[in-house]
């Protein structure tokens, strides 16, 4: 049995039986491969979430029974072995069955026949079949071909017409660049682009975010900071190690640059972790000021305790706190205050491809509802004409504007001096919205 696919078996099943998160299942589960190996073990776990109603609705047409209804780790064998008949062309069709037979016997076994009869179908069958009839039913073809849940197309058409909505969920789809800032507290960018292709990276200047609202002073920033990167073992290199640069997306640090964090400023970062904003906003202060970054798990305040460590952040202090409830501690103590709220995250499917099959409407109204609580709450903490910045890695109106718009009619003390939303079908970066709303 080949280890690689039984690796990519191990991290589905992860996400499948046990709802893990896909980076984190398969950051867990690839550590002791080969690149090569690991390479060919990404594109198998992320390419079966990505195409995952897709797959089912095609098996679907070969099963007698339903298939929800069969053994879970059944289900994984086949999306693979689906997967890779369809999508992965430098995998022979036999292989991709004889592989899935064998991890079958291995983890299923007596149903290896079943499996191969199944997965044979598919490959006979494979130009027969279907996808739902787009002229009867737009919303199921749409749901489908992508392999978003329905409700997410449903509000996506509503808010921009079905056109621009295909566009949005084909992006979805699509393989993100990897992006990274360097961390100019430790070294220049002209420094670190010469260390990664000495080390043998392919290294590019990051394309630029694309959104209507952001400053040509904050893109300018951003493009002088960020860097696309290719080749294997990045994350093992000495450079970053050392602390040269974290792993971030343009968007994320356009957000950053937008608010203008300078030396000597009081930052509170009420929802900071993984803490790239923090990490970001330091870098930006030349390691003078004071920053208060906070989250409601303590783990995460352990990680991001390394984090800076690694970067050389010496102004960060990190807070165990619920910004859900209002800190006392808190009130008018800060120049600048981030609130990046808990989202739907449906920005970032191309990173966390199991998004877009669970989250539904219910789910982001209630989000809503948590992020208008968080910045109603963070409102106290900004002083006289600071600044509350309010930020979602979603594309979600319901989210941003929303709760943007609805925070302003309850609160006169601020009005809106910068909004900026960034959309993965016109922008290489990921799905970003942010605003800084400017205290009177």
């Amino acid at each position: 049995m080949d280890n690689g696919r039984r690796t990519a078996y191990e991290a589905l099943l992860a996400v499948e039986a046990d709802k893990a998160y896909s980076n984190i299942a398969l950051n867990n589960a690839v550590k002791k491969l080969h690149p090569e190996d690991e390479a060919f073990v990404r594109a198998i776990v992320y390419g079966v979430i990505e195409n995952r109603l897709y797959l089912e609705y095609r098996l679907d047409q070969l099963l007698k029974t339903k298939f929800k209804k069969l053994d879970v780790k059944i289900k994984v064998i086949l999306l693979m072995g689906s997967y890779q008949i369809e999508f992965m062309e430098s995998v022979p069709s036999y292989a991709a069955i004889n592989e899935s037979v064998e991890l079958t016997k291995k983890f299923k076994r007596g149903l290896h026949g079943f499996v191969n009869g199944v997965l044979r179908s598919y490959d006979r069958n494979l130009s027969k079949l279907e996808l739902p009839d787009r002229s009867k039913q737009p919303m199921e073809y749409l749901s489908i071909k992508y392999s978003y849940n329905i409700d997410i197309v449903k509000m996506w058409s509503e808010m921009f017409g079905e056109e621009r909505a295909e566009r949005l969920l084909a992006a979805g789809n699509t393989v993100p660049p990897l992006t990274i800032r360097t961390n100019t507290l430790k070294i220049s960018t002209a420094e670190l682009t010469a260390a990664l292709r000495t080390a043998g990276f392919e290294v590019s200047p990051a394309a630029e975010p694309i959104a209507s609202g952001l400053t040509q002073e904050a893109a300018a920033q951003v493009a002088a900071l960020m860097l696309e990167v290719r080749g294997s073992g990045l994350l093992d290199s000495e450079l970053f190690k050392e602390g040269f640069f974290s792993v971030q997306d343009s968007a994320s640090v356009a957000a950053v640059c937008t608010l203008q964090a300078a030396p000597g400023d009081v930052l509170l970062d009420l929802c900071a972790a993984p803490g790239g904003k923090s990490m970001c906003a330091a870098a930006l202060m030349k390691n003078k000021g004071r920053i208060i970054s906070c989250d409601v798990h303590e783990h995460k305040l352990h990680l991001m305790e390394q984090e800076a460590k690694r970067l050389g952040v010496e102004i960060a202090e990190l807070r165990l706190n619920d910004a859900t409830s209002s800190a006392d501690g808190f009130k008018g103590i800060a120049d600048k205050v981030i609130a990046d709220v808990p989202c739907s995250g449906l920005g970032v499917v191309r990173r966390r491809p199991e998004i877009k099959l669970h989250m539904n409407k219910e789910k982001i109204e209630n989000l809503a509802k948590k992020q208008l609580k968080i910045l109603e709450y963070a409102a106290d903490y900004v002083n006289e004409k600071g600044i509350l910045f309010y930020s979602t890695c979603t594309i979600s109106k319901i989210e941003n504007q929303a709760v943007s718009d609805m925070f302003l009619q309850k609160n006169k003390k601020f009005f809106k001096a910068v909004e900026a939303q960034l959309m993965p079908d016109v922008s290489s970066s990921d799905g970003f919205y942010f605003t800084a709303f400017q205290r009177i």
